[in-house]
């Protein structure tokens, strides 16, 4: 077994300093580890998007606990070994968070720290283990992270496929949300490919009019329609010998889709006013947001071109369910908007940071990278803060929604976010909220609300 270029990242949040210090102390003696420890969930959220590879978390936290706890942090990080450490022995406690999914549950007693200290190392054991096939089934040729950046389970699963797809000529099938990034996937593909010195042609179906997609998809001759003043290659010749990428294919008009297949079952074309028979090989990716078998059963996606295309699928996650990913991307398109614009790099404020995650990303990956650098345009020192992020703010309200809430209740939330935005400034929220002043005054003096 070989060793990790890198230390095991360790969190550890535990409220009692005393055995905080326990811990941190035990766990340090192994010299593969760099733990770092917290006394809160407010604190340790703050620092996840540097995406430990075990959580060692009391089950009793002031600001948060329980099962509600356990499950925030599977989400933001999935895939990291979780340990619980709790005071509780009731069998229920026990049985409920080991199904959640956790590594291990250890209850505190005069044993625990060296159950715990067991725990942990093997759990280093099977990470190891982890990186070891995943270095073995990759090699230096396979540069997927130039294109797609991430760290999250779903992102690393997908590296192992793509694998399985360059170097073969099967068709393959990206599907995933408007924005997740299915044109970088399919670069990637191409560009791992024995085909990496020939073209990558992309073309957007649904950006072109039905009349108009058979001249870019076959090219046309000198004088073949009215203004048709020079011979124009299509997308399939420019492809020969690399890769065509049809992204929102579901969007092709039934007619074309006729076309299409008779000119990838026969690997020729002819232009637009020719009768000339031209040669072709290519492989093809396509890409839809859309079900595609959905299409063919809805009678708008032939059949027999489906299944002419059927081969290796490959489904992208939306970026709400890439965790900390979030945060990766987010510094990689600073760092890019810097690059490319020759201009000085900043950070992004742990408070910018926090809100990034709770957002839901309607447009994925895509809408991140508009944020970001429209954040940076707006942002007046080296620091991107919250008031920099400009974002969708209906998303507080599809998560109070849910809530039994009086309508009291959901005011003073609005006010709450709106006041920690503005940093207090009860002018400046009761003029974005169109209230009046003396209502965030008189929650204030209620103790319904708080500034902090």
């Amino acid at each position: 077994m070989s060793e990790m270029k890198e230390n095991i990242i360790v969190f550890s949040v535990e409220d009692d300093s005393i055995y905080r210090k326990l811990i941190h102390y035990k766990i340090g003696l192994n010299e593969a580890v760099k733990i770092e420890s917290f006394p809160d969930a407010k604190s340790l959220l703050k620092e996840t998007y540097r995406v430990p590879n075990i959580l060692i978390l009391d089950l009793n936290l002031p600001d948060l606990g329980g099962l509600e706890l356990v499950s925030k942090f599977q989400e933001i990080l999935p895939n990291c070994y979780i340990i619980v450490l709790s005071s509780q022995e009731k069998i229920e406690t026990v049985i409920d968070v080991l199904k959640s999914g956790v590594y291990d549950y250890i209850v505190k007693d005069d044993f625990a720290l060296d159950r715990l200290w067991n725990t942990v190392n093997n759990a280093i054991k099977q990470i190891i283990n982890n990186h070891d096939l995943i270095e073995k089934k990759s090699t230096s040729s396979f540069t997927f992270d130039k294109y797609i950046k991430g760290s999250c389970a779903e992102i690393k699963e997908l590296f192992l496929l793509l694998e399985k797809t360059v170097n073969n000529n099967i068709p393959v099938e990206i599907t995933g949300e408007t924005g997740s990034g299915k044109e970088l996937v399919a670069k990637a593909i191409h560009y791992n490919s024995p085909k990496k010195h020939k073209p990558f042609i992309a073309l957007n179906v649904a950006a072109f009019p039905k009349e108009l997609i058979e001249s870019e998809l076959f090219g046309y001759e000198k004088g073949a329609f009215t203004n048709a003043i020079q011979q124009k290659l299509g997308k399939l010749e420019e492809a020969n010998g690399g890769t065509l990428f049809l992204d929102e294919i579901s969007e092709m008009d039934v007619a074309m889709q006729v076309k299409l297949l008779r000119a990838i079952q026969e690997m020729e074309i002819s232009r637009i006013g020719s009768n000339k028979i031209i040669k072709l090989n290519f492989r093809i990716i396509i890409a839809s947001h859309k079900n595609l078998l959905k299409e063919v059963k809805d009678g708008r996606f032939r059949e027999d071109l489906y299944y002419r295309l059927l081969g290796m699928k490959i489904e992208l996650p939306p970026l709400r369910k890439r965790g900390n990913d979030i945060i990766i991307l987010a510094n990689y398109f600073l760092e890019d908007y810097c690059k490319q614009n020759k201009v000085k790099n900043k950070s992004i404020s742990e408070q910018a940071k926090e809100l990034l995650l709770k957002y839901k990303f309607p447009g994925n990956v895509r809408e991140l990278k508009a944020i970001i650098e429209t954040a940076y345009i707006l942002s007046e020192d080296d620091t991107i803060n919250v008031e920099d992020i400009r974002i969708n703010q209906n998303m507080f309200f599809e998560e109070l929604l849910p809530q039994k809430l009086t309508l009291e209740d959901y005011t003073i939330k609005i006010i709450a976010h709106h006041l920690k935005k503005n940093k207090n400034n009860v002018l400046k929220t009761a003029k974005e909220l169109d209230i009046g002043k003396t209502t965030i005054y008189r929650f204030i003096k209620e103790g319904k609300l708080s500034i902090k």
